[in-house]
């Protein structure tokens, strides 16, 4: 039974978002949103919320406190995103076109150290930080349809 206190809507300081290449299959979008993630939930850990359970007592791991936004933009934008997100030094996570590539962590590591910077192929990028400093990153994105 739930016994935590119902309250009116909550608000979040911070924002989770991912930002996705609008020129990308849908297949791709769902796999290169799950993968990015994923990595925000363990380089800030305080993202994660509690577990969960049913009314039997059957236990679920816990998830994201808070929803992931997902948007969409050109190329040009996703590299603009990813030099502010630098710039602000915000965690963040990247997907490059070269991990559809490969089939292993390993190799997905090798193939990010492989390129510079300023010359990664972004498909995806996901950030976490204070809203408005998520909202700058994401200048001239658009919520993903």
């Amino acid at each position: 039974m739930n016994t935590e206190p119902t309250a009116g809507p909550v608000r979040f300081d911070t924002k989770i978002a991912v930002l996705l290449r609008e020129d990308l299959e849908p297949w791709q979008r769902l796999n290169v949103t799950a993968f990015l993630v994923s990595g925000l939930g363990t380089a800030v850990p305080e993202v994660i919320g509690e577990p969960y359970e049913d009314a039997d007592e059957v236990s679920y791991l816990p998830m994201f406190r808070q929803p992931v936004l997902v948007f969409e933009g050109t190329k040009e934008t996703l590299t603009a995103a990813h030099g502010r997100a630098l710039s602000r030094a915000l965690p963040r996570a990247v997907f490059t076109s070269d991990l559809f590539g490969t089939g292993n962590d390993r190799d997905n590591r090798a193939a990010v150290r492989a390129v510079a910077t300023a010359d990664l192929d972004l498909v995806g990028l996901a950030v976490h930080g204070p809203r408005n400093a998520v909202d700058k990153v994401l200048k001239g994105a658009r919520m993903h349809p």
